[in-house]
């Protein structure tokens, strides 16, 4: 077996796939994935790459290989001639390294919720009405790294997330981005009524948007047996909608989604109970 690393043109890439005569199905999700990352810039050389077997037939690399094709851009691939056939039932067998595993090698605490809270804060920014679920919804570890340093102050919203998840049921993500976009949003508001209200529901009044943003919480936890994947986007309308109605003093009796509601923007305006000073 022989490797070498090369420059892989999207001319060469093409050509090395018309050998892909014997694989597993391409994955047009997978491949815009990579094609996007390398078009970002952050393609990176590492010891996987591209195989062939004895007989020259493409056995490892086929959605490397599309990628490039797709983003038109050279990159370098390390490539591993000679491989042979029998090992291609092992490849791409090993366990794939999150985003939790990335920020927690990064030494970040609380790595999970942190992940997940970036992952939702990035489509909330980029793409606010789109599924939070799907190929569409995959964010690369190397955005998660640039997003928590244009965004640091999401590692202290993560404790407020866990706190409200405790309280009412919300999910950490959703109570996470929320209560970061409407702190930078709005620092002129004491947010810290806002929490107690949502954690504790004491002496709160019928038509209190924390009190109704509670039970509506609570009542889809009892209600929902098994956690859906975009469970946070709904809980996050939810958040936005009763938070901008208590900033501006309004009443709220009833939490819905309407069908393909867009996800509100953090209110500007201020009721007289919250005005600064």
């Amino acid at each position: 077996m022989h490797m070498e690393v090369l420059d892989v043109s999207p001319e060469l890439a093409a050509e090395w796939l018309t050998r892909n005569t014997n694989n597993r199905p391409l994955s047009k999700a997978t491949v815009q994935q990579l094609a996007a990352r390398i078009q970002r810039g952050e393609w990176q050389l590492t010891h996987q790459g591209i195989a062939f077997d004895e007989d020259g037939v493409l056995i490892d690399g086929q959605h490397r290989l599309a990628a490039v094709v797709k983003a038109g851009l050279t990159v370098p691939l390390t490539v591993a001639r000679g491989v042979p056939r029998t090992a291609f039932t092992v490849m791409d067998t090993g366990r794939k390294r999150t985003g939790r595993d990335t920020l927690a090698l990064a030494g970040e605490a609380n790595a999970t919720h942190l992940a997940a809270a970036l992952r939702g804060l990035h489509l909330y920014l980029n793409a606010p009405n789109s599924a939070w679920s799907g190929g569409s919804s995959v964010t690369s570890n190397d955005q998660l790294l640039t997003l928590l340093a244009e965004h640091p102050g999401i590692r202290d919203a993560v404790q407020h997330g866990i706190t409200c998840n405790r309280g009412c049921g919300i999910t950490v993500t959703a109570a996470t981005i929320g209560w970061y976009i409407t702190t930078r949003a709005r620092p002129d508001v004491d947010q810290s009524p806002w929490q107690e209200g949502l954690v504790t529901g004491a002496r709160l009044e019928p038509g209190d948007p924390r009190l109704t943003l509670r039970n509506t919480m609570l009542g889809l936890a009892r209600g929902t047996a098994l956690r859906r994947r975009d469970d946070s986007r709904e809980h996050l309308l939810y958040y936005l909608k009763a938070w901008n109605a208590w900033v501006e003093c309004r009443s709220i009796k009833l939490l819905r989604r309407s069908p393909n509601e867009t996800m509100p923007r953090v209110s500007k305006q201020t009721g007289i109970t919250h005005a600064a000073g």
